[in-house]
């Protein structure tokens, strides 16, 4: 059967990108840009919902759609569509004060759809050298939109983004090639052998001391992307400094994709080592990284770099959680993700807002946000309720399952020192943007009116977060087949 739909998701903001470069920044960019997103949610909801079979290959195996590439599909799109419709303003605004030019919003709305394709790719990809190639490509195009304002901090930024991920990628090239090679004195054929559903297969005749090394380094090297300890430090600088629409990119959905190659590595590393290898892995880099980035919470007063160590936080609480193995576990870890994606993406827009219009980040001089602008408080209001993971929304189904997966996993200890942690980046994310919003705005300030598209993307971003939290079925069916995938 021909699926060459596959390639859609991959083309669409291929061409987007294609259009941008091409005429820079103009009416047909922007619709352009939103255009590729919402086609890659549009083939995530086709892939997860449609008459066809969930699980197809293309390319000989070396692309591939499951549930869990589909959910993913689905988050990626999302959070596309609100950044690219977000953007708009972002931009306009911009070049409005100078602060850009029309090269530099050509430069921004081509590599915007790139980032698009690297992470869809990513997510696609049955072929873990594939995969390793386009982590590097998402290294690659973020860098270029960190920098983007080229100030002092912003390239320092970029700068320290690039070593720290390139270290970490060269890690994990160096695991690929021994378990490439493990895989072949295995029996597999070269050009299989790093075929993920291949190395699932060949897992137990591999060499224990080889493949135990190989992922060792994977774990590290695309545990470093995904922002766990220990080479975690790039993501408050990148995040901080990077335009709003971009850090909402970045935190909202770049970090899950890079985990969830965590995530199908785990099953080959449990196939061929047993389950305590990559789970004693994942409970010290989790509770390590949950540990730095709460402590960091407490005194920050960036809201910015705040919103990114929340982004720290939450991959610490899901490497925790995926310890436990269970489907259960990868239910509650998946439905993080989702409602991460959306509540966070939603604070980094609004953050953006707030930041052209009091032309700082500083917790300080933000006060007043409801009194100020109406929408912009109500939503980074119902934004931090879902950031918290309170009833309604998605994080807080996620965390009880995986509360309950860890107990059934008899890892009570992991469990109770990992929710002392969240009730301590709970109280922070409270008290600091709790002031924010509701403290006293300047006396002589005029109430702050937001463009048509930010309006949009709020509206949206949070409609979506209240559907995924309050729906049942069929949401929760693709969340429980997707678990699956990983759970095997």
């Amino acid at each position: 059967m021909n699926h060459i739909d596959l390639i859609i998701p991959v083309i669409a903001p291929l061409l987007a990108a294609a259009i941008s470069l091409s005429v820079g920044w103009r009416t047909v960019t922007k619709w352009a840009n939103s255009l590729a997103a919402v086609t890659i949610l549009g083939t995530g909801l086709l892939f997860a919902f449609g008459t066809r079979s969930r699980h197809v290959e293309l390319f000989g195996g070396l692309l591939r759609s499951d549930p869990l590439s589909s959910l993913l599909l689905i988050a990626i799109g999302a959070v596309g569509s609100l950044v690219t419709v977000s953007s708009v303003d972002y931009i306009e605004r911009e070049l409005s004060v100078g602060a850009t030019d029309r090269s530099d919003a050509r430069q921004y709305a081509t590599l915007v759809p790139l980032f698009l394709t690297t992470m869809v790719l990513v997510v696609l990809s049955n072929n873990l050298g594939l995969i390793w190639i386009a982590i590097e490509a998402t290294t690659i195009t973020t860098a270029f939109l960190v920098g983007h304002h080229r100030t002092r901090l912003s390239l320092e930024a970029t700068w320290k983004y690039v070593v720290i991920c390139s270290f970490g990628i060269t890690l994990a090239f160096l695991g690929t090639v021994l378990l490439y090679f493990a895989s072949v004195h295995s029996g597999s054929s070269p050009a299989d052998a790093l075929n993920l559903n291949t190395l699932v297969r060949r897992a137990g005749r591999m060499d224990k001391t080889v493949t135990r090394l190989a992922m060792g380094m994977l774990l590290i090297g695309f545990g470093t992307k995904a922002g766990l300890f220990p080479f975690h430090t790039w993501l408050a600088d990148a995040h901080s400094q990077a335009p709003a629409p971009i850090s909402g990119l970045m935190s909202g959905i770049l970090l899950s994709v890079a985990f969830t190659v965590v995530l199908r590595l785990k099953v080959v590393g449990d196939a061929a080592l047993g389950v305590g290898y990559v789970r004693n892995s994942l409970l010290i880099v989790g509770i390590a990284t949950l540990t730095i980035a709460v402590s960091l919470m407490v005194s920050q007063r960036d809201l910015k770099r705040l919103l990114a160590y929340s982004s720290l936080e939450q991959m610490g609480f899901i490497a925790v959680a995926s310890a436990a193995g269970t489907e259960l576990a990868f239910v509650g870890v998946l439905m993080v993700i989702v409602g991460n994606a959306l509540a966070k993406t939603v604070l980094f827009i609004a953050s953006g807002q707030l930041q052209s219009i009091r032309h700082s980040t500083l917790l300080e001089d933000l006060n007043g946000v409801m009194e100020s602008s109406r929408l912009l408080g109500v939503s980074m209001m119902i934004g931090l309720v879902g950031l918290v993971g309170l009833p309604p929304f998605a994080l807080f189904v996620g965390e009880l399952s995986i509360a309950r997966a860890m107990v059934n996993a008899n890892l009570v200890l992991p469990l109770l020192v990992t929710l002392l942690l969240l009730l301590v980046g709970f109280v922070s994310l409270i008290r600091h943007l709790g002031g924010m919003l509701l403290g006293p705005r300047t006396a002589d300030e005029a109430t702050w009116k937001a463009r048509p598209s930010v309006y949009v993307a709020l509206t949206l971003g949070l409609s979506a977060s209240l559907f995924v939290g309050l729906v049942g079925s069929p949401f929760s069916n693709l969340v429980s087949s997707a678990a699956a995938v990983v759970a095997r």
